[in-house]
This record gives C-alpha cells, structure tokens and sequence, in this order.
C-alpha cells in the first residue's frame, strides 16, 4: 500500500507542474485581464496604466512570470490579490472553513440518504422504481434552478430559512448558522443523493448477483445479515471510489451553490476573482482544486486496496 502512495505521489509532482503551467498560459492569453477596468475608464492616462502594468509585473515575458510565480507559490508567497492589495493565502485560507462546512454536512447528508435508497433499490423491484424515478430528476434538476426554487419558496413564501449568507448580521449563534446552511446543504446533498444511489444500487445488484449468496442463503443466512455483512462490503469500492471523486470537486468549491446562496466559500471567491480578473487569486484557486482532485484520488486508491485485498495483487 504505501508502494502505491509513493508511486502516485511521485506522478502527481510533474502532474501539477503541467496543470500549473496549462493554466497559467490560459488565463493570461485570455481576453482582458487585471487592467481591463482601468482601459475602459478615459480618466486614467496610459503612463498610468504602464505604470501599473509595471507594479504588477505584467510587462515581463510570460515564461518569466511563470518562473517568477511558480517559484515563489512553493514556498507558500501566493502574492496579492490585484483587487484589493491583499495576500492572495490569506484570502484564499479565510474562505476554506465555509466551504469544508458547506461541503461536509452536505457529503454527510447525502451518504445518509445514498446509502440505505441503493441497498434497498438494489433488492426491493417496488422501492426501486419509486426511486429510480427520484434519482432520475434529482440528477436532471439544474442546480441553480433548484436553488432558486428553494429560495422562492422557504425563504421568500413561508420565510422559514434564510436565502443567502453563512450567518445573520453580527453573530447570530448556532440555531442562526445552521438556519443558513439547510438551503446549500439540501441542493448539494439532493444532487449528490441521487448520483451515489444509482452507483450502489448497480454496485450492490452485481454482488448480489456473485455466487457466494446463493450459498450463504442455502446454509441459512439471514436475509438482513447477508445484505449489510457481505454483500454491502463488495460493493463498497466502487460506492467510495465515486463519492470521493464527487467529494474532491466540491472540495475545490461549489462554485454555483455558494454564488446562488451567497456562501463565502472558495467557490464563490472564485467567481468574485473571476470577475475581476485576478490572476493570483484564481491560480492559487485552480491549484488548490488540482491538489484536492489528485488528493481525493489518491485517498480514494488506498482505500480500495483496503477494502478489496483482491487488487492488490496488480499492485
């Protein structure tokens, strides 16, 4: 096992290092840049906005920049933001608990719904066309327009729940914090469900389907025991490869739920950066997402190899 730790590691270095350098090159030949909104004001005067270029660095060759960026990005000086003049790390490292929050109880809430609609969709014909038909539209339900759905009619119609915001102004408390989370986490969690049961469903079908059921059932295996004891444990691989695949880009920000709710997480600050065109801030976002992805893979390698001796023999 840590044969393969080693070895993916060592494939993620020079991974990141052309990711690194693919997205570096695409956003500064992208149209505009940090002095678009200085180039469309009249009043600034070009000595002005040469100077600028300047302080910024953006009149050097693009190779130099690069070299320049990347060496100083590993030892952890991401620069500064060219909107507000504040350390890109600081800004990045202020919006990473909201997300981890966000994403957490979201991942958590659709495992909890997952789990128990695949074991029983895979076994029960009359479940499984009830929830064939719910996952079907969970997964086809776009999610800023089930946002904006639970928006009209939690917050707006009934006004039971918030409908943006991580918290009230001032410090509202936990009952207020949590009142700001069940919208995201409910459009998350739904989109999430709906995917991951359809996964363990078929996971679960084909462990079913292996012959050492019919045997434990011949010897008087309980219905429920052979269920959650052995048949859940195969099919547990493929089920934890997909939900950390889908946990390692939210990881990375739920870019659309957290602008529609107005959660100030990493994925709205890259919005926000996007719009502005703040090269520094949406490099040290594009790489923390590259590092969480190969993160999460990795993660999700070594615990198949946990859970399923048989391949560790191609190993």
């Amino acid at each position: 096992m840590w044969r393969v730790v080693g070895r993916r590691f060592a494939q993620a270095v020079p991974l990141l290092l052309g990711i690194s350098l693919v997205l570096f090159g695409l956003l500064h030949l992208a149209p505009g840049g940090p002095l678009s909104t200085y180039l469309e004001n009249p009043n600034v005067r070009p000595e002005d906005i040469e100077r600028l270029r300047r302080a910024m660095g953006l009149d050097r060759p693009l190779g130099v920049q690069y070299v320049s960026w990347l060496s100083a990005f590993v030892r952890g000086d991401w620069g500064y933001s060219y909107a507000d003049g504040r350390p890109v790390l600081e800004r990045v490292l202020e919006r990473i608990p909201a997300t981890l929050e966000l994403v957490g109880v979201a991942v958590a809430a659709a495992l909890a719904l997952a789990v128990p609609v695949g074991v029983f969709s895979a076994t029960r014909r009359g479940v499984d066309r009830i929830t064939s038909v719910l996952a079907v539209a969970g997964i086809s339900l776009p999610v800023f327009w089930f946002g904006l759905v639970l928006q009209l009619i939690f917050a707006g119609a009934l006004g039971w729940l918030p409908s943006s915001g991580r918290q009230s102004f001032g410090d509202g408390g936990v009952v207020d914090r949590l009142s700001h989370l069940v919208l995201p986490a409910i459009v998350l969690a739904v989109a999430l469900a709906a995917g991951w049961s359809r996964y363990l469903r078929r996971a679960m079908r084909e462990s079913l389907a292996q012959p050492f059921v019919d045997i434990a059932r011949a010897r008087g295996l309980s219905e429920r025991r052979l269920l959650w004891q052995h048949a859940l444990p195969l099919a547990l691989p493929t089920f934890v490869t997909v939900v950390l695949l889908d946990a390692s880009m939210l990881a990375s920000g739920a870019v659309v739920t957290e602008s529609l709710f107005g959660w100030p997480g990493i994925g709205s600050l890259f919005t926000e950066s996007l719009a502005k065109r703040d090269y520094a801030v949406l490099m040290a976002f594009l790489m923390v997402g590259s590092v969480a992805v190969l993160s999460f893979n990795l993660m999700a390698d070594v615990l198949v190899l946990w859970l399923d001796p048989r391949t560790r023999q191609g190993e």
